[in-house]
Parts: C-alpha cells; structure tokens; sequence
C-alpha cells in the first residue's frame, strides 16, 4: 500500500504543479479577451460620444436624457441602447481594472466576480501556456503544496489511522491491543 500512495503522491504532485502553472496563462487571456470586450464597446459608443461633444458639451448622459425623453418610439429606443452601451464601458473598464492587480488578486476576483460568458469564450479559445514568471512558478508550487496537502488528509483520513479516528468522533469503541 506504501508504494501505491507514493506513486499516487508524486503523479498528483506534478499534475498540480503543472495544473497551477497554468492558471497565469488563462488568467492572461482571460484578460486579453477582456480587453477585446472593452476596446469594442468603446468603439461603439464613439459615435455617440462624438454627437454628445457636438450637441450637449461632451455630456453623454445629457444626449441619453435627450433621447429617452423623445416621444418617437425609435429615438426613445435608441437612448436605453446608448445608456446600455454606456453602462457596459463601465462595467467593463472596472472589471479590467480589477484584474491588473497581482496574480493571486485577479484569482480572487475571478473567482468571486466571474463572467460566465467570457469564461467559456476563453475555456473554448484557450490555448494552455506555462508562466514562467516568478509569481506564475510560485503560485504552482503553492497550489501544488496546497494540492499535496489535502490528497495527505485525505488519505490518512481513509486509512486504517484515520477511521479510528473518526470511530473515536462518532463514539464507537475502538479495540485496544492489550500490554
């Protein structure tokens, strides 16, 4: 049984050495893919923001209030578009402002913030990448570490060790061998 947990023990060990560097690469294009998102949206809103320049002293919020308080259906329309539009330039420069922290920052918030759509675009497009960088390498030797640690509880908590344990919890009497 030694053998068998020492080899489980290394192949896991390299896999989540392998599997935390490259976690840096989609993080990367994540954020590439992010960046695409926004420079899109700004290019859409140009337009608009040239004729708020033009008519409303650069106030774009004016040329939405214009808008949405026109009665003609169309022009009323096309003020909830420019006020979505608007709000996704926000949501998005936010959002990649938030991942141009450190590594373990951009891990969080992608983690507590995710976009369901951009994570499966990127998954889909996903090329794997190892980072080479010092925070890239640190991190796979930490999610390695972490990786490693819990495949070792785990294990003691199945082996013969850790079932007495959990009989003792349960308040099962374990048999003693006698002195």
């Amino acid at each position: 049984m030694f053998i068998v947990r020492g080899l489980i023990d290394r192949i896991l060990l390299v896999c989540a050495v392998v599997a935390g560097g490259l976690v840096p690469g989609f993080l990367a294009q994540y954020r590439q893919r992010l960046g695409g998102r926004l420079d899109q949206a700004r290019l859409d809103l140009a337009p608009w923001q040239k004729i708020a320049n033009e008519f409303f002293g650069g106030h774009l919020h004016q040329l939405i209030a214009y808008h949405l308080a026109s009665p003609v259906a169309p022009i009323h329309a096309e003020g909830a578009v420019i006020e979505q539009l608007l709000h996704s330039v926000q949501q998005l420069q936010n959002e990649s402002a938030a991942l141009h922290g450190s590594l373990y920052h951009q891990l969080w918030y992608l983690a507590l913030h995710p976009d369901p759509g951009l994570l499966r675009a990127t998954a889909s497009a996903w090329v794997p990448t190892f980072g080479l960088s010092g925070h890239a390498l640190l991190f796979a030797v930490i999610f390695a570490g972490c990786a490693w640690l819990i495949f070792q509880a785990l294990w003691s908590l199945t082996s013969a060790g850790g079932r007495r344990i959990v009989r003792h919890w349960r308040g099962v009497p374990t048999a003693h061998p006698n002195p």
